[in-house]
Order: C-alpha cells, then structure tokens, then sequence
C-alpha cells in the first residue's frame, strides 16, 4: 500500500475500483412512481466523470410500499430498468464502477419528503396519499407515528421475493453492486434490532432469529445476482447509546454476512428510533469510523466507513490506517463534485488530472502551462 493509499486501486470480486472514493447513496426524492427523471440524469452525470472508484444510485425501493416517500427511485417493475441503466451507462463511459442500493423502508416508509417536514403521511395529503406501513412487530418508530402491521410469514416471503426479482433487474439495468439497506430503522435493521422486533416466531428472539431476515434475503439475492459482482451491505453499527444492538453485535451480524456472501460492510449507525443521527450534538469528522475499522478487524470482511469525511488527509489515513477499505462521502461531494480531483493535486499525483474527462483535462493542463510561465521571473 503506498503513502497515498486513498488512490490505490482495489479488487472486489471482478470488479476494479480504480481508488477508494464512492459516492455514498443520497436520496434525491425526485422519481415519479418510482421512474427516474431529467434530475437523476444530470445529477449522477456529475459524479461520473468526477474520478470516484464507485458510485451508489439512491436507496430504491423493491417494492411501492417499500419507498422512504412518494418521491423514492423504484425498481419494483421492468418499466424502471430503462432509465436506470442509462444511469449505469454513464458510469461505465467514466471508469466510475456503479452500483445500487435495494432497500425497503419498512415502518419508516410513507413519509414526506425532508423539506416538506420529514413526517409521516397523513390522510390530509391528498395528492400523495399514504399507505399502510409494515414491520417485524407492531410498534411505531415513536409516538407520531403510526402503528406498522405486524408481518406475516407470507408478507416475509413476499418481500424476500422482493428483494430477489430487484436483483435481477438491477443486474439487467448493468449495476456492477448492489448494496442491501440495512441500517437506519429500515426493514431489515427493524428485524435485527431488539427494540422494534419484539416477535416470538423464528424471526425474533434470539440473535440468530433476528438475522435470519437479512441473511435469507442474501441468499434470495445471491441465487441470482452474478457471482463476480460484489454484494455489499449497509448497517447500523449501533442502534442508540445504552440500548438495542451494540457494535459487538454487529461484528458478530458482520461474520454472518460474510458466511452467507456479503463482500462489503457499510458501517454508518443509528436510526432505530427515529433519525440516523444518534444525537443532535454537533458531529465529529469521521464519528463512524471508530465501527468501520472494528468491523474490518475483528470480522475479517471488507469495510466501507461513511459519516463527515471531509478532507483528502483524513480520507487518507482511514485508508493508510487499516480502518476500512473505502470511504464513501455524500454531502461533501455534493458541495464539490470535483474532490476527488483536488484530493488528487492535495498529494501532487502525477496523474491527478486523469481523474477528469479529457476535455476538462486539456483546459486545465493549458491553464497550468500558463501559470508556470507566469510565475518564472523575466
């Protein structure tokens, strides 16, 4: 590993990450019955011809049902495949390894999106009406919102299906990864969280009946997603300080996964109860990391660290560091589409203006030209 271990390329299963910078999935809220739209295409434009080894389409919902809010991406049908795989075809013109994040929102589905309050759907919003929520058991995420329906084996075997027929889609649309939601009180982190899974049936209780959920949606996804592109799978590293899944839970979880498939642990935290935040004190640079590199260590799998990375130094050293094999940024690459660019010039890369198209290359390398010749005396 070289002293700038942030631009050393990396294997996954086929695929080659030519540095270990990803676009962290971030939900846009701009689809139409789970359509992509004209801001999905210039919206992920940016980020593929921006250097990254890899970028994650939004968190997609398996099913209608599934979606966070009316506004989610879906690819519950074969109509979505169309305009996501001109997505992929972007990515892929740009050397940016492109991959998509299955989820199912589970009790946490139904809402507004955040700038219109961030609250469940109530009868009042006509034009988006909402639906009914399910879950492991029936408690709602807190006292504002409403009580999910408890799911029955069919309703588990529904969405496993789910999950599955999602896969293949995805693999049609040429995703190279797909990444499973599990984290931040969504439906499978709901199961495998003692706070919302309260059930006495095989899929509650013990650790190993509140994994079974993920684990057989794995193996649903895994019968047939390609066996050379990777699966990676986001959680919660911790549910809530004192309470609910702890992080050596999720080493334990984390082992599992890897038994049943998994390549990639995205280790963000919280959300059980409500947001994925777990407190509203002003967040550390890289707070999440401390899970990503426990993870990585003491499971034996890949890692992936996400939550206020910020600068190339940083970015740098959890790489350097053994802390996690990736790191994913998402508001920050928001604010500049082209930090990976600067990062690379930040370590004086010879190459760094290969991270950009050639277009953009040529004009930069002019302007350069010029700056030298302005700066030696006459």
């Amino acid at each position: 590993m070289s002293e700038v271990a942030l631009f050393d390329p990396i294997t996954i299963k086929s695929k080659v990450f030519r540095n270990r910078i990803v676009l962290s999935p971030m939900c846009q809220y701009k689809a139409v019955d789970g359509l992509v739209s004209d801001w999905h295409f210039q919206h992920y434009s940016r980020f593929a011809f921006s250097g990254l080894g890899a970028a994650f389409i939004e968190a997609t919902g398996v099913s209608p049902e599934g979606r966070i809010g009316h506004g989610c991406t879906g690819i519950w049908s074969d109509e979505h495949i169309q305009g996501l795989s001109k997505i992929v075809k972007v990515f892929k013109e740009y050397n940016c390894v492109s991959g998509i994040q299955l989820a199912h929102a589970g009790r946490k589905a139904s809402f507004l999106r955040p700038w219109d309050g961030a609250s469940p759907i109530t009868k009042e919003d006509s034009d988006e009406p909402a639906w009914q929520t399910i879950g492991p058991s029936a408690i709602p995420i807190n006292d504002s919102s409403p009580t999910p329906k408890e799911m029955t084996i069919e309703d588990i075997e529904k969405v496993k299906s789910d999950f599955k027929k999602a896969a293949q889609r995805a693999d049609k649309a040429g995703f190279e990864i797909i990444e499973i939601h599990g984290a931040h009180g969504y439906l499978l982190h709901s199961f495998f969280s003692p706070i919302s899974n309260k059930r006495n049936d095989k899929y509650g209780g013990s650790f190993e009946n509140r994994t079974r959920f993920a684990l057989e949606t794995v193996a649903e996804i895994k019968s047939v997603w390609p066996e050379n592109k990777p699966i990676f799978f986001r959680i919660s590293s911790v549910d809530a300080p004192g309470e609910g899944a702890t992080i050596e839970d999720n080493v334990k979880f984390a082992k599992a996964l890897k038994l049943a498939g998994v390549d990639v642990i995205d280790c963000s935290s919280g959300g059980i109860t409500g947001s994925p935040i777990l407190n509203k004190s002003k967040i550390i640079p890289g707070f999440q990391v401390p899970y990503s590199e426990k993870i990585k260590n003491e499971a034996g799998i890949s890692s992936m660290a996400v939550g206020a990375i910020i600068n190339p130094d940083q970015a740098n050293d959890i790489i350097l560091n053994k802390r996690a094999d990736f790191v994913a940024l998402g508001r920050e690459l928001l604010a500049d589409t082209q930090w990976v660019y600067k990062a690379a010039t930040f370590f004086n890369l010879e190459n760094a203006k290969s991270f950009l198209p050639d277009s953009y290359s040529f004009y930069l390398s002019r302007r350069d030209d010029f700056l030298d010749r302005s700066a030696k005396p006459a």
